[in-house]
């Protein structure tokens, strides 16, 4: 039972629940005891809740291949000693994505549908069926006229074509091994990517890695097991579909077969159809045979269930933990698909891959990307944060050490990490509140499925979730959300358990095609009172009134409790913004309790608000208090000298590659100290969207320049007053100020991204593994590390108090 006063009163210190985790990245695999052990003591000490381990490709020496003894005993190891620190330990089950490798061989391995298509004359021919490539099996021939289409006979391996008139086309279906490889595999851990529609395959991944996976750390000790993103290309067929298909679609699909190439009259449906029976198989035949299994041994199953094969939304009731990845609060990003599913399968808790391409390249991150994404993902109603990522890195190595490819290195290289602590427990706090009751979204926006299914493998590729997308208007997602409201996708499968009288409104997209079981459940929806909005153009004057009206840029998430409801609001924008309620609200932050009814968003601020009986406070305006700063210094180690603020390092050649902490010093005078006392440094000034523009769309950043680059740690006459990363840079000096002259230290600490793009380690470890591994990765957006960075104080600051 979540109670407001139980919420309350937990708020400030949380249970360990909800703390973010961390993916983290093995190379090679390449690891020491004493390495893991230390960067799980860090990971501990930052206030993160656990890692997932993944395996990935090498970055130096291999000292235990996938699947080793060796390595499964250092599995083991890690978890023991992440439980010994209160860490959840979650393991990936493989190496890379998707789940394949050497021991999958063409039986097992995933495989699509190739066509032949060959125009012929009136003669007859007798055409042998040849595999061209190890692993090709034949499965049918068609003749015809290029709309209509016969099977032709096949005997002893001969195509026996019967002469006839002319023009003609023959059409050879081929099914093939796809080829594709495990993506970013460590050593020994490389091979073919499995069929994820046949349950042979997944049970021989289970017994040959994911059972000595799961041994090695110990049952009793896993948080869960994981499964990455689908990302099997091109795999559309299957040994046994044919089978399959008449089983579940009531036809033969093999006298049909070439209408998946070739348009006819009902050609659409047949090809619905079949990628509903897609779906189908990646269900009971992979999902559900890994959560079985998993299952049997007391661990849960987590997963990215959307991509190729073609997961539907609904896929995910057949795993424990729903996740995705992506942001965009006003959009449908894999998130979304994910936070529905939980909201309407009933799973308390959604987890997210989070950071995966923040501000790139590695190190560029700034605490301020990590809090304005992370909030961009609560807004799309995730409540657990999995961090993309923390490279293992010896750390004895030269230079920065290992990074992933194309992700932030959160880890403690980064200078700005004595404000993770903070950090991280802001954003524990959050998914922790988001984890109670129940999340309150009155709009259902329905998933075309039928009219994707369409679509894939003809003008698509064979991805529900992303034809999806561009199926449904990005309008549809930005009027709701803009309007103060939120929506769960809906799809035919969840309108079996959704009762249409709790549904107050349903978009349709215009022209979409319902099977005659939702076409019911929607009228059913009319019947009980609701509302199916077809016309789009209309959608903002039928949605229901919102319990907040925010402003520009900020979103809300509403959920409610046993006795109450609780708003999680956001300012996703480089602008402030002022939310105005029409009733009192308790404020609450890791520290106090306000009662306010107009609140200031600052960019990328969030607040928690809670509806009360008491009346709102008067606001305590800032007033500037007449103090004085002396002369400034700065100290880089024991280099101390004088200094003009604002100082940017970078326009100093010998510190433009320098990564790491100064100390700014000078003498503050205060006239009193009386009311409350905040050192304020500026609100940081906004940036255009486009003003970095080697970043890719999916990159996120905020888009301000800070008053100060990128964190510091506030001292006044010795006592550290607080951390400042993000808007509004104020921190409370109160308690450590007296009248007269007072001693100001500001420790500021930039990026790694200076040192990164001096280092010529890395660019050289990443040449000597691709000459003996192969080409696994590319190093991205390295070249850009210098670009835009703006480190050092950056902004004089002034003191200001309320009374």
């Amino acid at each position: 039972m979540a109670t407001v006063d139980d919420v309350r009163r937990q708020f400030r210190n949380p249970p360990p629940e909800g703390r973010p985790m961390m993916r983290w990245w093995w190379f090679g695999p390449s690891v020491t005891r004493d390495e893991l052990d230390r960067e799980l003591q860090a990971m501990a000490a930052a206030g993160l809740g656990g890692v997932e381990v993944a395996f990935v490709y090498p970055m130096g020496p291999v000292t235990a291949p996938f699947g080793s003894a060796e390595l499964l005993e250092l599995v083991g190891h890690a978890a023991r000693t992440a439980r010994s620190l209160g860490l959840r330990f979650d393991v990936t089950l493989g190496s890379g994505w998707s789940y394949g490798g050497g021991h999958i061989g063409p039986e097992h391995a995933a495989r699509q549908l190739h066509w032949d298509r060959r125009e012929i004359g009136g003669a007859a021919y007798d055409v042998p069926v040849v595999a061209a490539w190890p692993g090709d099996e034949f499965v049918a021939a068609f003749l015809g006229d290029g709309s209509s289409y016969v099977e032709v006979p096949v005997r002893d391996r001969i195509i026996h074509v019967p002469a006839g008139g002319q023009p003609r086309q023959v059409l050879i279906a081929t099914s093939r091994v796809t080829g594709q490889q495990v993506k970013r595999a460590a050593a020994g851990a490389e091979g073919h990517t499995l069929d994820h529609y046949s349950a042979a395959a997944a049970s021989e991944h289970i017994r040959r890695v994911a059972e000595p996976l799961l041994q090695a750390a110990t049952p009793e000790l896993l948080g869960s097991v994981f499964c990455d993103s689908l990302e099997v290309y091109g795999a559309d067929w299957t040994p046994g579909i044919f089978d399959e298909f008449v089983k579940r679609r009531g036809y033969e699909l093999r006298p049909r077969l070439y209408e998946l190439l070739v348009d006819t009259d009902g050609s659409r449906q047949l090809r619905i159809d079949f990628g509903r029976t897609l779906s189908e198989l990646y269900e009971d035949n992979f999902l559900k045979v890994f959560q079985r299994w998993a299952a049997g041994h007391g661990v849960p199953f987590r997963i990215q269930s959307y991509g190729e094969p073609p997961a539907t939304m609904s896929s995910y009731r057949f795993a424990d933990i729903f996740e995705g990845e992506g942001w965009g609060w006003t959009r449908i990003p894999e998130t979304r698909w994910a936070s529905s599913a939980a909201g309407i399968y009933g799973r308390s808790v959604v987890s997210a891959e989070v950071w995966t391409w923040v501000h790139s390249p590695s190190f560029r991150a700034t605490p301020l990307d990590l809090q304005g994404e992370a909030h961009e993902h609560f807004l799309s109603g995730v409540n657990q944060l999995i961090g993309h990522g923390w490279p293992y890195s010896p750390s004895n190595g030269p230079g920065l050490g290992w990074i992933f490819y194309a992700a932030g290195a959160l880890d403690d290289r980064n200078p700005w990490w004595p404000a993770a602590t903070d950090l991280f427990a802001s954003l524990h706090r959050l998914s922790w509140l988001l984890q109670q009751g129940t999340p309150v979204r009155p709009v259902k926006v329905y998933i075309p499925a039928s009219d994707a299914y369409a679509e894939t493998g003809v003008s698509e590729p064979n991805n529900l979730y992303r034809v999806v997308r561009r199926l449904i208007p990005e309008s549809i997602p930005r009027t709701i959300r803009e309007a103060g409201l939120d929506f769960d996708l809906i799809d035919d499968d969840a309108v079996s358990i959704v009762d249409p009288a709790d549904v107050p409104l349903v978009v349709v997209p215009e022209g979409t095609t319902t099977p005659p079981e939702t076409a019911r459940w929607l009228d059913a929806v009319r019947t009980s009172g609701g509302t199916v909005v077809t016309d789009l153009a209309t959608l903002a004057e039928h949605l229901p009134p919102a319990p907040l009206t925010p402003p520009e840029d900020v979103g809300v998430v509403h959920r409610r409790l046993d006795d109450g409801d609780v708003y999680f609001v956001a300012n996703t924008g480089p602008e402030p913004r002022a939310l105005t309620t029409d009733r009192p609200m308790e404020r609450w932050t890791g520290t106090s309790i306000e009662v306010i009814q107009t609140l200031t968003l600052h960019p990328y601020e969030s607040a928690v608000l809670v509806g009360t009986s008491q009346s709102a406070e008067a606001a305590q305006p800032f007033e500037p208090v007449e103090a004085i700063l002396g002369a400034w210094s700065v100290a880089f180690d024991n280099d101390v000298r004088p200094v003009t603020i604002p100082h940017r390092w970078e326009d100093t050649p010998e510190l433009a590659t320098y990564s790491g902490s100064a100390a700014y010093r000078t003498e503050l005078h205060l006239p009193d100290t009386d009311g409350r006392l905040f050192l304020d440094f500026g609100p940081g000034t906004p940036v255009d969207a486009d003003s970095e523009p080697y970043l890719p769309p999916n990159s996120y950043r905020a888009l301000i320049t800070p008053p100060v680059g990128v964190a510091a740690e506030i001292y006044l006459n010795d006592t550290r007053c607080g951390s400042l990363w993000a808007p509004p840079y104020r921190v409370d000096i109160t308690d450590a100020a007296h009248a007269g002259v007072n001693v100001l230290r500001v420790v500021v600490h930039n990026t790694a991204a200076n040192a990164l793009s001096a280092d010529q380690h890395l660019l050289q470890a990443a040449e000597d593994v691709t000459a003996e591994f192969g080409h696994r990765f590319d190093l991205q957006h390295v070249g850009h590390a210098a670009d835009y960075l703006n480190s050092g104080l950056l902004a004089v600051p002034t003191v200001i108090r309320t009374s």
